[in-house]
């Protein structure tokens, strides 16, 4: 087995662990504890930073950036059309798991005490998992690390900031929040690896 293939099995075995011990000790408390800041100085920060996971701000950058530069600049087109579709596929990989998985929220958590799966919802209140906001920030990030990688750490700390932004606001739970990210991460290195990588690394005419 390569490595490559190794450090996914594993990344998948602490997915599955990290939102499995959320689902059943972690994400209620927690939901709970940020419930109580709501209205707070905290919770209004958070209701801008959480702005910066809305996919339609790297989908129209990455989409004008291939646009603008597909003739002229054929590996920075490159660059602005993995931004746009890692993005993209994350988002819809995303939406495609909240409608199968039918999780509800927190607001039916704390409105009717409703709280797991569901399976099989389109309606806003059971699509919880994972976190789209989450995905999008994450695959941004990754993105953007690739293009720039002297600044990945501060990067991955920004879609990291992101992605908890979910759990402050009570909009989502740490395991939604953890599988959004994980999804984000996976298809960005997905696309790279096996469509991206060379046409970003083609030796300059």
């Amino acid at each position: 087995m390569n490595t490559r293939n190794t450090a996914l099995i594993t990344g998948i075995l602490a997915l599955v662990i990290s939102c499995t011990a959320g689902y059943f000790w972690f994400d209620r408390p927690l939901t709970e504890f940020f419930a109580t800041y709501r209205g707070s100085g905290l919770y209004l920060t958070f209701k801008q930073v959480t702005r910066l996971g809305e996919s339609q701000w790297y989908l129209i950058a990455g989409l004008l950036a291939w646009i603008i530069l597909k003739k002229r600049a054929p590996q920075q087109a490159a660059s602005g059309m993995l931004l746009f579709s890692s993005v993209a596929a994350s988002g819809i990989a995303a939406n495609l798991f909240k409608s199968l998985l039918g999780r509800a929220r927190p607001r039916l958590y704390f409105h009717d005490g409703i709280y797991g799966f569901d399976f099989f919802h389109i309606e806003y209140a059971w699509l919880s998992f994972p976190s789209g906001h989450s995905a999008t920030a994450l695959s941004a990030a990754s993105a953007l690390a690739i293009m720039f990688p002297r600044f990945r750490v501060p990067l991955y700390l920004t879609g990291i900031f992101v992605a908890s932004s979910r759990i402050i606001l009570t909009e989502h739970y740490l395991s939604d929040v953890l599988a959004g990210s994980a999804l984000g991460v996976a298809t960005t290195f997905i696309l790279y690896h096996h469509y991206f990588q060379p046409q970003l690394h083609e030796p300059a005419t």
